[in-house]
C-alpha cells in the first residue's frame, strides 16, 4: 500500500463580500481524521494565508491527518471586499468552515487561528456547536475581550511566546483562568510574537498540546 499523498490545491469561493482567496491541504484519496480552518493574523498590518505563523499551524495540522484550508479575509490578497473589524470577517470564516463540511461531511472541524485569526476562530468555535477543538496562538486579549471563552465548552489549546511584545504573556495570564475548561496553555520560551526562528518549537507545542487537551 502506498503512503498518502498530499495535495494543496488553491480555491476561490464566493464568500458574502465576493469572492475568498483559500488553499486547501489534503491528502489525497484519504479521508481526513478531522477538517481544520485556520485564520491568518491582522490584515490592516500585512496579515495574509502566507503568514509563517498560520503556515506552521496548518502544516501541523495537516500532519495530524487533517483537511485544512487557510483563505485571505475579505480585502486581502485575491479576496474581494474590505476589511470589517472582525464582524465580516467571522462571515468569512463561517463560510469556508461550510466548505470544508461540505467537502467531509463525516469529519469532525477545528477552527485555529494566529493573533487575529485567533479571535476570529474563537468566535467560530462558539458559534458553530459541532467545534470539536479549538487552536489560539497569540491571541489578542489586549484588544478583543474574548468573553465567549468564558462558557464556550469546546477544548481550547492556546500558545503564547514569553517574549511577545504585542500579544503579552502577562495580558494573557490574567484573563486565561477565566476561560471555560477543559483548555491548555503552552508557552514557548524566548518566542516572539511571530515566533521568530522558533517555528519548529510552535509547531512541537501544538502537537504536544492537542495530545494533552
Amino acid at each position: 500500500m502506498t503512503d498518502p499523498v498530499p495535495r494543496l490545491i488553491p480555491l476561490d469561493l464566493a464568500g458574502p463580500a465576493g469572492n475568498l482567496e483559500v488553499l486547501l491541504q489534503e491528502w489525497e484519496g484519504v479521508e481526513p481524521a478531522f477538517v481544520a480552518l485556520v485564520c491568518h493574523p491582522h490584515p490592516l498590518y500585512g496579515g495574509t494565508l502566507h503568514n509563517k505563523v498560520a503556515h506552521r499551524v496548518a502544516a501541523t495540522l495537516h500532519a495530524r491527518g487533517g483537511a485544512v484550508m487557510r483563505f485571505n479575509f475579505r480585502g486581502v490578497g485575491r479576496s474581494e471586499g474590505v476589511h470589517d473589524r472582525g464582524r465580516g470577517e467571522l462571515e468569512d470564516a463561517r463560510l469556508v468552515l461550510a466548505e470544508l463540511r461540505r467537502r467531509h461531511p463525516q469529519a469532525k472541524p477545528w477552527a485555529a487561528g494566529f493573533s487575529f485569526g485567533s479571535w476570529v476562530a474563537s468566535r467560530v468555535a462558539a458559534a458553530e456547536p459541532d467545534v470539536e477543538r479549538l487552536v489560539l496562538i497569540a491571541p489578542p486579549v489586549h484588544t478583543q475581550t474574548f468573553e465567549e471563552m468564558r462558557t464556550c465548552p469546546v477544548p481550547k489549546l492556546v500558545v503564547q511566546g514569553t517574549a511577545d511584545d504585542i500579544c503579552r504573556p502577562e495580558n494573557l495570564a490574567r484573563v486565561f483562568p477565566t476561560w471555560a475548561e477543559p483548555k491548555r496553555l503552552i508557552e514557548v520560551p524566548g518566542a516572539s510574537h511571530f515566533f521568530d526562528r522558533l517555528l519548529g518549537e510552535l509547531g512541537d507545542a501544538i502537537q504536544r498540546g492537542l495530545d494533552e487537551v
